[in-house]
């Protein structure tokens, strides 16, 4: 399958980089960082400038953008500014490196960046780059310094605080505010290790080899690093999945629908100075190993051993994943902040197994479960679905056996009904799409035949995807389960029986994946760019909002820190034309029934008021960005969050007894 195809029928349309596949060769230790003497610019600094085929690749993505985009913006003076304001964003999101007199000298072009990309010209974009890294280097020399002469004397008991929340503080004014904002910024970090329980010689041991080799990585930045992260402040205002690949991403964009992987299966982003886990592959090694979660965050990775954890915060995104990879039946060590930590202290490491993914670890399967209503006896089948597959190769060679999902389900249905179930569960939970034609055709086994999805063509262009059998597969109760990972393929599915009043629908509000993408060949690498968007028969699009669960529960994956809607310039929902279509009879009346009872069940349930207050309480915490640097008052904090977490722990098992 093409990669132009894949990229159409690709589930979450999310992969930044997945860990499957990526490979980089790291460069060498600078000279001027062997041995322990001083540390000077000159040696770590070099001018960077524009390649000689990146002028035509710029005139190339412009011209893409305008022509082949799904939204129809227009490249001018207003977008212009937010260009400007996403490439400093992206250069230095917590405005720690470049002054403000740096800024004032940028800003009167701020304006400007329209006619430079119309022409061209990338003198501006690399002079900021520039600029940019003699300021990384300076700050890298500056922290390295401190370390080694100061760090020993850093003071825990002073009572003082650090802002960690710097997207919109102002710019530093002078070097001396830089070099105190370094201070506490070095100083918070310290005092997370030290409430993590190391001793200050580690700290100071483990903190000089995170800078220096933050200021190796730095020396090494290339022409192509520049221009990768100017043209995708670039695309990026367009929509979040528009993205410009340079030769090497391309070359490593090859991810196979038949899910034949190899590594530990998650594919990450990146956030700030952190490495931030966006979702799982199904049935992958870290789904299976049940420790890695979606909102996650590396700090830190060993290749075998605990012991040999290398720190790889503010490492780059691709330098991680290098480091994670390996072969199939080794062994890596992930130290990690949890999603739902209340703080940057709180780590824990976990140990996973690397190894292949294969479709048939991703296939459909069933359970049973018994239910016992008012002294009645019911069997519900449940069928989990952890993506929607399809063995392209083996359905485009005429295979009569080939795999895929609706023929999975058909069977594991024909099976549970010979065992007299009174209903069916379909489990979308953390599934993040797949196949667009498989999301068709599963729909097209509880409903008789009728549209399934609409898709709108960036030139407006509508086409009607249908289900043209007119037999259903199981006409019984049904309910779709899905939470806050479900995206793309199963807001399809979930959407339409949710339109067609087929099914009630359970869970919460999904993930609002509802664009899709292509990827168009360049002179060198690949632009992914949006060029149409998903509709519900209904002519509300699933994009930004997702589906709206007939019952909601509370979340276990916090919506205001993953979904569609978090991500910058992601695309908004809107409506088209409805498609004709028959409605079931699950009215509005009757859910409004099922949810007042489903109320009252959950009134006195601890489990799910342990949830909402967990989801409110860690949100709360999550939202304090000016911490104390007093050793005495973060230990003070802490052990609040724990009194709070063994209260609700003994409520939990109080209802249990």
């Amino acid at each position: 399958m093409t990669n132009n195809r894949f990229i159409k029928l690709l589930s979450s349309g999310m992969v930044l980089i997945t860990l499957l596949t990526y490979s980089l060769a790291f460069a060498d230790i600078h000279p001027a960082l062997i041995g322990d003497g001083p540390l000077q610019k000159k040696d770590f600094y070099t001018k960077l400038a524009p390649e000689s085929e990146h002028p035509s690749i710029v005139k190339s993505i412009v011209y893409k953008l305008k022509y082949h985009h799904y939204e129809k913006i227009k490249l001018d003076d207003d977008l212009s500014k937010i260009i400007f304001d996403t490439y400093l964003s992206d250069l230095d999101p917590s405005r720690l490196y470049f002054l403000q007199s740096d800024i004032d000298s940028f800003t009167p072009y701020r304006q400007k960046i329209d006619d430079h990309l119309k022409k061209a010209d990338l003198d501006l974009a690399y002079t900021i780059f520039n600029q940019y890294q003699q300021r990384v280097i300076e700050r890298m020399i500056f922290i390295l310094s401190f370390i080694k002469n100061q760090a020993k004397k850093v003071n825990f008991s002073i009572e003082e605080y650090f802002e960690t929340d710097r997207e919109k503080a102002p710019w530093p004014k002078t070097i001396k505010e830089q070099d105190e904002l370094w201070r506490k910024r070095l100083k918070n970090e310290m005092l997370n290790l030290v409430l993590s329980g190391k001793e200050k010689d580690d700290i100071i041991s483990l903190l000089r080899k995170r800078y220096r080799s933050q200021l190796n990585r730095a020396s090494q930045t290339n022409s192509e690093d520049a221009f990768r992260i100017y043209m995708n402040a670039l695309t990026q205002v367009y929509d979040p999945h528009t993205q410009y690949f340079s030769p090497s991403a391309s070359e490593n964009f090859n991810i196979q629908m038949s899910l034949s992987l190899e590594g530990i299966g998650a594919v990450l982003q990146r956030e700030n100075e952190f490495t931030k886990v966006l979702r799982l592959v199904p049935a992958g090694p870290a789904d299976k190993a049940g420790d890695l979660q979606p909102g996650d965050r590396i700090v830190g990775v060993g290749q075998g051993a605990e012991d040999d954890i290398v720190d790889v915060i503010g490492w780059r995104l691709d330098e991680v994943v290098h480091l994670i990879r390996g072969p199939k039946g080794t062994v890596v060590y992930l130290r990690i902040i949890p999603a739902d930590a209340a703080d940057d202290q709180t780590t824990r490491v976990i140990k996973i197994t690397r190894d292949k993914v294969k479709l048939e670890e991703q296939a459909a399967h069933k359970k049973v479960m018994t239910v016992t209503r008012k002294e009645k006896t019911f069997k519900i089948g449940v069928i989990d679905i952890p993506t929607f597959y399809l063995d392209f190769k083996a359905y485009h060679g005429g295979e009569s056996d080939y795999k895929s999902t609706s023929r999975d389900v058909n069977r594991l249905i024909d099976a549970l009904e010979n065992e007299d179930i009174a209903g069916i569960i379909i489990d979308l939970r953390d599934n993040g799409g797949g196949a667009l034609q498989e999301a068709n055709s599963l729909t097209g086994h509880f409903i008789q035949k009728g549209p399934i999805v609409q898709v709108r063509e960036s030139n407006g262009r509508v086409t009607r995807y249908f289900d043209r059998h007119s037999n259903i597969v199981y006409d019984g109760p049904l309910l779709v389960m899905m939470n806050r990972m479900s995206a793309s393929a199963s807001e399809i599915f979930s959407g339409a029986i949710q339109d067609y009043h087929r099914g009630l629908i359970v869970g919460t509000q999904s993930f609002g994946k509802g664009t899709v993408q292509s990827l168009l060949d360049l002179q060198q690498g690949q632009l992914k760019i949006t060029h149409a968007k998903f509709y519900r028969i209904s002519g509300k699009s699933t994009q930004y909002q997702g589906i709206i669960p007939d019952i909601q529960f509370p979340p276990i994956y916090n919506p205001d820190k993953i979904g569609e809607s978090t991500l910058p310039y992601a695309m908004k929902c809107d409506t088209i034309d409805p498609a004709t279509h028959s409605k079931y009879n699950l009215t509005p009346q009757i859910i409004s029934k099922l949810y007042k009872k489903h109320e009252q069940r959950i009134q006195d349930n601890v489990e799910f008021e342990f949830f909402k207050a967990n989801l409110k309480f860690q949100t709360e915490q999550q939202e304090k960005t000016r911490i104390s640097l007093s050793e005495a008052t973060r230990k003070k904090e802490r052990d609040a969050v724990d009194q709070w977490k063994l209260s609700w722990e003994n409520k939990k098992e109080k209802q249990k007894a």
